[in-house]
């Protein structure tokens, strides 16, 4: 259902507004009273996949799940169809899940149509069976009808929005560059009472003679709190319009201005938590890395139990960097999964977890080598160790390039959407399918490394799975 509240966004601020009315609970059969936060153990593993469109397109359909013991999981001859037998989650298309610590729920923020940006959250309760808590929170009205958003913190969920307007001296062809000024919108949800707590609008701090530069950030996304719960960071698509070449107008009769070269490095937006307030820029050397982490549809940013914000330039980087839980600053830590795993191709990280004490399983493509590969890393030892599965040169990535302004790529293959590496004990979960040819999940011990083919994955044209929690 949509709620038709509209909360007034002030701008700068971070108010509290559960009395704006962001969040209803219906009071009908299917209502879990007070479903709260995921205190008890792991009874299933849920898997997700993405199907087409009404004209076809691959994996832009929807959102299937279906939940399996982890009993079944490891099972080759368990069998999982989860487009015949899976429970649809609400969402016009593919949706952005995330699931509880122990996957005993799943949360969505729909994704476009006419309920996008409406949040719901769902128990767990084996193979089809999803109980809608009815929970529904509206963050339209600020993060608009295609929300960015995360899992940020055990029950904490932030929803994230930017956009960027470009000042010229006129309108259409022509114009001189005048100065740029990028908006940022924060929100954050109770996932246990699910509500909005705390939103905010700033205009995102760069410094003049950044803004007159041309730089700007267009899309932010994958907030994480840090470990002593004090602060949020955002990854950043930075991009740079070059301030010395005139408007031109495109084949819609649009604005466009010509992109510059880029000198600042890999950016960061940090606030303050819980106050969303004292936003801040930090940016990595740019001779370690100028590459975006704004990510695409996947978590790139982990808290490593060091306390250090390990974060990857996904997905179209090769690199893992390291924001200081001390200082809060980029600190020239570099792993860089190209030279770890001894290539002389160019790599793309498409995914990744973090796991324990710095160890990360990766999933990755190489340019030249036709498919999509995993790879558990070390972080501190700076090595990768490359692993085999059935169907890997099926696995990489084909499709289109939307949203190229903003430097996003979508992807039909299984690691372009990928969304969710699971994770139960030592045991990593990864379901692997090639866009419409039937796979498996595969169940990776984390400590020894063995890789184990699990449940058989059954297809179909134009879809894949692309998660499992």
């Amino acid at each position: 259902m949509k709620i038709n509240s509209v909360s007034r966004v002030l701008f700068g601020s971070a108010l509290t507004i559960s009395m704006l009315a962001s969040c209803k609970k219906d009071s009908g059969e299917n209502t879990l009273q007070a479903s709260g936060p995921d205190t008890w153990s792991r009874k299933y593993i849920t898997l997700t996949a993405a199907f087409p469109d009404a004209e076809g397109e691959a994996g832009n359909g929807g959102t299937m799940a279906y939940a399996i013991t982890l009993d079944q999981a490891i099972n080759p001859n368990y069998e999982v169809n989860v487009f015949n037998s899976g429970y649809s989650l609400r969402s016009q298309r593919t949706a952005r899940v995330q699931g509880s610590t122990n996957g005993n729920f799943l949360y969505n923020i729909q994704y476009t149509g006419t309920d996008g940006g409406i949040f719901n959250k769902y128990k767990v309760e084996g193979e089809k069976n999803f109980v809608d808590t009815r929970e529904e929170v509206n963050t339209e009205p600020l993060l608009g009808s295609a929300p960015r958003w995360v899992v940020a913190a055990d029950g904490i969920g932030i929803g994230v929005f930017a956009s960027a307007t470009i000042q010229g001296s006129k309108e259409g062809a022509g114009a001189t560059f005048v100065d740029v000024k990028s908006t940022a919108k924060i929100a954050v949800i109770d996932l246990n009472d699910p509500q909005i707590s705390r939103q905010t609008e700033f205009v995102i701090p760069f410094t003049a003679e950044q803004t007159k530069a041309g730089y700007q950030i267009g899309r932010i996304d994958v907030p994480v709190i840090n470990a002593s719960k004090t602060k949020v960071y955002i990854g950043c698509n930075l991009t740079r319009t070059d301030p010395t070449k005139p408007s031109t107008v495109n084949a819609n009769n649009v604005q466009t201005w010509s992109s510059g070269t880029r000198e600042l490095g890999t950016a960061t937006l940090v606030v303050d938590y819980p106050t969303l307030a004292n936003p801040k820029l930090i940016f990595a050397d740019p001779t370690i890395s100028k590459v975006n982490n704004h990510s695409y549809r996947t978590m790139t940013q982990y808290v490593g139990n060091d306390g250090h914000i390990y974060q990857a330039t996904a997905t179209s980087g090769s690199q893992i960097l390291r924001i200081n839980g001390t200082t809060n600053e980029y600190d020239n830590y570099n792993f860089d999964l190209k030279t770890a795993l001894g290539t002389n191709n160019a790599v793309a990280i498409r995914a990744w977890r973090y796991i324990k004490d710095g160890i990360g399983i990766v999933l990755y493509t190489e340019t030249n080598v036709a498919g999509g590969f995993i790879a558990i890393i070390d972080l501190n030892a700076k090595t990768a160790t490359k692993l085999t599965t059935d169907n890997q040169s099926d696995l990489g990535y084909s499709g289109r390039t939307a949203n190229a302004a903003n430097g996003v790529t979508a992807i039909t293959g299984t690691f372009g959407q990928f969304q969710n590496i699971g994770l139960a004990g030592d045991n990593v979960y990864i379901p692997m399918t090639p866009n419409g040819v039937d796979g498996n999940l595969y169940i990776i011990n984390w400590k020894t490394k063995q890789v184990t083919k699990g449940a058989k994955l059954k297809n179909q044209s134009g879809s894949f799975y692309l998660g499992a929690y």
